[in-house]
């Protein structure tokens, strides 16, 4: 596996290759990453990872300086993995050599919902920076997984209006054996709250569930399984059920017509900040 650090590198390697699959990390990689290097892997060749702790994507009082960064045991993951031709590592200085003034901005029925009335700023920090790495890797496809929802739709959607010659391709989440979705920011959990953790998928299940068996109150069934959560001291900023097709709220009737749906929940265990969503 070839590591560079420019974009002048990750060129000169890629020169007359026109079937890179590409797959964008923030580091500290987990299992999760891995199997969407293999997905990649199935959908293009060579393979190119990234590893960037984006700064444009984090908030004021959000944990930029404290982000686990793992380089050298990610490159030795990616090593024994044996799925990944070039891993670009860009710093800070190479991604923004430049005040980034020009800067992509979801609209705000999709960007300024969910994620982001929690996060303000972070799509525009996440679609900036996929639209620069795209550029930089010229992929025809990129490979994101299921976790990050909102993100992969906006990310598909930002592909599709500026006419961006790469596929998009998501991987289902994945979980532990207890159904914890895989995340970097995991390892901040104590342990009592890992063993807590799970409840989160567990709550997104049981809606699922009361779904499936005719429920059609959403409201009400998103409120009892907020104050379930609250009940087990998490603090929710939201659980949602939404449209798949663009995260809006269904009417009664859309779900009694069988609308694809998506539950989408995150909220805090002590200081740590999970997401995860369950198709329906």
């Amino acid at each position: 596996m070839k590591v560079v650090h420019t974009i002048q590198e990750l060129r000169d390697h890629l020169r007359g290759q026109n079937r890179v699959s590409f797959v964008p990390t923030m580091g500290n990689l987990h299992e999760g990453h891995l199997a969407l290097m293999k997905l990649a892997r199935q959908h293009g060749d060579p393979v190119v990872a990234s590893i960037f702790v984006n700064r444009l994507q984090f908030g004021p009082n959000e944990d930029f300086d404290r982000y686990p960064r793992t380089l050298r045991d990610d490159i030795d993951k990616l090593e024994r993995q044996r799925d990944v031709y070039v891993l670009f590592a860009p710093d800070e200085r190479e991604m923004y050599p430049e005040p980034q003034n020009y800067r992509v901005q979801p609209p705000d029925d999709l960007g300024d919902i969910l994620e982001g009335e929690f996060r303000p700023g972070f799509f525009g920090g996440v679609s900036t920076v996929v639209l620069k790495l795209l550029s930089c890797v010229q992929p025809r496809v990129a490979v994101f997984g299921k976790k990050d929802y909102q993100q992969l739709m906006i990310v598909r959607n930002m592909c599709r209006q500026f006419q961006l010659p790469v596929e998009i391709v998501a991987h289902e989440t994945v979980r532990a054996d207890d159904g914890l979705a895989l995340s970097s920011r995991n390892r901040y959990l104590s342990e009592s709250e890992r063993a807590e953790a799970p409840a989160l998928y567990a709550a997104l299940q049981s809606i699922k569930q009361r779904v499936a068996d005719g429920g059609h109150d959403l409201p009400a069934i998103e409120r009892e399984a907020v104050q379930a959560l609250a009940g087990r001291g998490w603090q929710v900023d939201y659980l949602a059920v939404r449209r798949q097709r663009d995260l809006q709220p269904p009417s009664a009737d859309e779900v009694r017509a069988g609308e694809p749906l998506v539950a989408l929940a995150a909220a805090k265990l002590g200081n740590t900040r999970l997401i995860d969503n369950l198709e329906l």
